[in-house]
């Protein structure tokens, strides 16, 4: 992941001295029940926003819903790609396949935490993907997932930030700590593996605890480096992340301090727009209509940066929310589309970068989960709609050209996409 430029860091570091908080509503009094009389008036106008949104804004075009077999197709294409791939050690991805664009990269951290990141996500897919395999591609599927949960097991305790100002780590506690989760599910009956990953999950929560920006929430970026406890400006996709993939690890025990969870939330909070469209980070939130922030920018970030404060109970995070961003993602797909595969980060209309293509849409996929059954196939449909004629002949979807990561997450990605668009059998 590359920030927008660097010029436009240094720019936006002097804004965060300015102690106006464009995004966030002002305080105000509370009333009897203790409700801020201005937190229910930025509610109120919130609604109203979003019920012109909902009325007047863009609408996805009709589609004829894809077949539930060309989806089981495509996903089983894209595991296969993904067990054809696995390295002789067990992980997913490698620093080969340069181009001369590559992103910030010291190594051998930022590789560290690349693979750790992409072998996560696999594992991930591979696991959410297994209830529903039949014959050798299961028995496939059960020794890969084996064989990468020994590689995060070996190469997990060794994960730290690359340099100082270089966070690419960030990823990896947040994404094996997702695997740890599913891997702790499907050990179910056996103790010592279950105490196991549980622990593992547990280090990188501590890391993250670690790793946390002092105003709260996480990049992975800090060029004000030199300090312990990064001192730059948390990004909202990142922060929420993160969130996540907390809120995961407490289903299996983990813990995580409260304060720094607090602190993350208003980070995010702080970014947020009046139509939960997100800048995309804290050195740019002084500047609301830079084309990065405006809802074409967040097509990317608006769908997890919602279901983050949706899974920490944030009442503003509605059903309407969800709906009205994904009909958004649908309706507008062209401007995150038109990113995908250019080889220099954040050069597409909104200053979209590639890697947002899939990451967006995986997260969207969550956004359906959380609304109510019914309600769900007519998203479902159109999720699908769009991701299945992006795979590649090798059964692979990449959307950004990144050394040997691309495929392997785009195809882990894509695959936990369809997955959340099948219909319950």
């Amino acid at each position: 992941m590359h920030r927008s430029g660097d010029l436009l860091h240094h720019l936006g570091l002097a804004s965060l001295t300015v102690v106006v908080l464009v995004f966030q509503p002002l305080r105000a009094a509370t009333d009897d029940n203790g409700k801020s009389a201005g937190s229910a008036a930025v509610e109120s106008a919130t609604a109203q926003h979003l019920s012109s949104l909902a009325t007047t804004g863009p609408k996805p075009t009709p589609i004829t819903p894809p077949e539930p077999a060309a989806i089981t197709s495509a996903i089983d294409r894209g595991l296969e790609f993904l067990l054809a791939d696995q390295r002789p050690d067990g992980s997913w991805g490698s620093p080969e396949n340069t181009k001369g664009l590559n992103i910030y990269a010291p190594v051998p951290g930022a590789h560290d935490a690349f693979r750790t990141g992409v072998t996560s996500l696999v594992i991930m897919a591979l696991v959410e993907a297994e209830p529903k395999l039949e014959g050798e591609l299961k028995t496939k599927a059960a020794t890969a997932i084996d064989r990468g949960a020994n590689w995060l097991d070996e190469k997990l305790g060794r994960l730290r930030r690359a340099t100082p100002d270089a966070l690419y780590n960030i990823w990896g506690h947040a994404y094996s700590m997702q695997a740890l989760v599913r891997l702790h599910q499907r050990a179910t009956g056996n103790v010592d593996k279950q105490t196991r990953f549980r622990d593992l999950a547990q280090s990188q929560a501590d890391l993250l605890a670690r790793y946390s920006f002092v105003g709260g929430g996480w990049s992975y970026y800090d060029f004000l480096a030199g300090t312990q406890t990064p001192g730059d400006a948390a990004f909202s996709f990142c922060t929420a992340t993160a969130l996540i993939a907390i809120n995961e690890g407490k289903t299996i025990g983990v813990e995580f301090p409260e304060r720094l969870i607090t602190k993350a939330i208003a980070s995010i909070h702080r970014q947020q727009k009046p139509d939960f469209s997100y800048a995309y980070g804290e050195y740019l939130r002084m500047m609301p209509m830079k084309d990065i922030n405006r809802p074409g920018g967040s097509l990317g970030r608006s769908q997890v940066c919602n279901l983050a404060l949706r899974l920490y109970d944030d009442p503003r995070v509605t059903d309407e929310v969800l709906k009205t961003w994904l009909d958004r993602l649908f309706a507008r797909n062209g401007w995150l589309s038109i990113g995908r595969k250019r080889p220099i980060p954040h050069e597409a209309h909104f200053g979209v970068a590639g890697y947002f293509y899939y990451y967006g849409h995986w997260y969207a996929a969550m956004c359906i989960d959380k609304l109510p059954e019914a309600e769900r196939p007519y998203f479902q449909d159109h999720l699908a709609h769009i991701i299945l004629p992006h795979q590649e002949r090798d059964g692979s979807w990449w959307d950004y050209p990144f050394y040997n990561y691309h495929q392997q997450y785009g195809t882990a990605m894509a695959i936990m996409t369809l997955l959340r668009c099948q219909r319950p059998s």
